[in-house]
């Protein structure tokens, strides 16, 4: 199967997940008025999706290794074609959870691991895999941008229900072109797994996000969840010392944590995707609940955002042969926080949304810069024995950025609603704040020049 064979099914299946992380950002007042619910009503379906995803990424990970990557990747796309439908006839809100935030967010955390070890396998030197990740991410990066204008034009046009069919036909195509797939290692059926270690990393980081959503209602509630949250990761990763103190195999063996530049570039994740879909969602719920616009309206808007993306996502392969990942990660973030600025001043006393384009573009190009060096730091500083337990938590790491970001927007706009221009202006201003701890991140990254191996590159022998 050649390069470009292989790479187009794992790069639409990270488009599809992306896709649907986004898409619904433009169904709030269809969905809300279809199934009788709430903004908040459907933000927590949103954020549940994103941390189903991040929750289970990091054991789903793990099942690579023992099931295989082909058969892990082809089950995922079961499951989440299974949401999908069931989503697009969901009767309530409740349907539509389960459809869409269970079944999907389970789906997709089986799928994506794959994708990344696949793509970590089979393109081996640097100037190939940063092609690769940068097609795979920037399909994940214009799959979260056009989800609105697709997703929007739908809505529009038809119903927001024919959207989740659009992903369903979607997933029918990658497991078309998934069949000559092939795996370069064979599965491990008898590789240990962590059961307890995988029940507490979920009901953790579940519990956490909790606390973020519950900031709006009452604070000691949050304050609760938050600590609660903290002190089931702490167990979880006292559990993961004991495992491996005890000689067995952990879910995440701590020596992902002991690399100090893929600490700093996960945080870098983390704050991309938690920029990207804060920002996204913020804007579409004003846009719809405040302007009163529609679904395809607000779309369009994104448009500026999807061009940003993709400009900068098809220059990735050649940026990455000139300039220091570290240098496109802080460019990235730089532009990206001037983005939000400009997006703000711009939009301010102007009715028209079109006010919004620039800002939104600069975003975009910002976002698409760095997405790929980020993801190419990372699994570039581990050994294949290894892929499957550093896909598994960049991805957790990636999507758990996501939900944080719309936790945090849907969470700063509900409990400020009564004034809610200033609510916007709130939540769009914590995303620049997050995205200034986001350039600190990338920092203390390595100046490696492009074509210099760094120690812990797998390719560097």
């Amino acid at each position: 199967m050649s390069p470009r064979k292989t790479l187009a099914p794992l790069a639409l299946a990270q488009f599809i997940c992306s896709f649907a992380g986004s898409n619904m950002n433009v169904m709030i007042n269809p969905i809300r008025t279809d199934l009788h619910t709430t903004v908040q009503g459907v933000q927590v379906c949103i954020t549940l999706f994103l941390l189903v995803m991040a929750a289970l990424m990091i054991p789903c990970g793990k099942l690579t290794d023992r099931f295989g990557r082909k058969r892990c990747l082809t089950t995922g796309l079961a499951v989440y074609g299974a949401g999908a439908l069931l989503s697009a006839a969901a009767p309530n809100l409740g349907v539509l959870i389960l459809g869409n935030s269970i079944l999907e967010g389970v789906g997709t955390a089986l799928l994506i691991p794959p994708v990344y070890i696949l793509t970590t396998m089979l393109f081996t030197d640097m100037t190939s895999r940063a092609r690769a990740f940068g097609a795979i991410s920037g399909m994940g990066g214009i799959g979260a941008a056009t989800g609105p204008l697709i997703g929007g034009a739908i809505t529009t046009w038809i119903s927001w229900r024919v959207a989740f069919v659009f992903q369903a036909l979607i997933i029918v195509v990658i497991v078309v072109l998934a069949r000559g797939l092939t795996d370069p290692r064979p599965a491990q059926p008898g590789r240990p797994l962590d059961p307890v270690g995988a029940v507490l990393s979920a009901v953790g980081l579940v519990v956490l996000v909790g606390g973020i959503m519950a900031a709006d209602k009452n604070l000691l509630l949050m304050l609760a969840l938050i600590a609660a949250g903290a002190v089931i990761l702490a167990g979880f990763f006292a559990w993961v010392r004991h495992r491996e103190q005890t000689g067995k195999e952990p879910l995440l063996s701590t020596a992902l944590f002991r690399n100090r530049t893929s600490n700093f570039a996960l945080v870098t994740q983390n704050v991309q995707w938690a920029m990207l879909m804060g920002i996204s969602f913020a804007v579409s719920a004003y846009l719809q609940v405040i302007r009163k616009y529609s679904s395809i309206q607000t779309g369009v808007i994104f448009t500026s955002a999807t061009l940003g993306i993709l400009l900068s996502s098809l220059a990735a392969g050649r940026l990455a042969k000139r300039y220091p990942q570290r240098s496109l990660i802080l460019v990235g973030f730089a532009t990206t926080v001037a983005g939000i600025f400009v997006l703000l001043l711009l939009v301010k006393g102007h009715p028209s949304p079109w006010y919004s384009a620039p800002g939104l573009f600069l975003i975009g190009a910002g976002v698409g810069v760095m997405l790929t060096p980020s993801v190419n730091v990372v699994q570039s500083a581990f050994p294949e024995s290894l892929q499957g337990e550093i896909s598994g938590l960049s991805r957790s790491v990636s999507n758990l950025g996501s939900s944080f970001g719309t936790a945090i927007a849907g969470t700063v706009l509900v409990a400020g609603f009564a004034v809610p221009t200033r609510a916007y202006v709130a939540a769009i201003l914590v995303m620049a704040f997050i995205g200034i701890i986001g350039f600190g991140a990338a920092w203390p990254l390595p100046r490696t020049k492009p074509g210099t191996p760094s120690a812990a590159d797998p390719a560097a022998g």
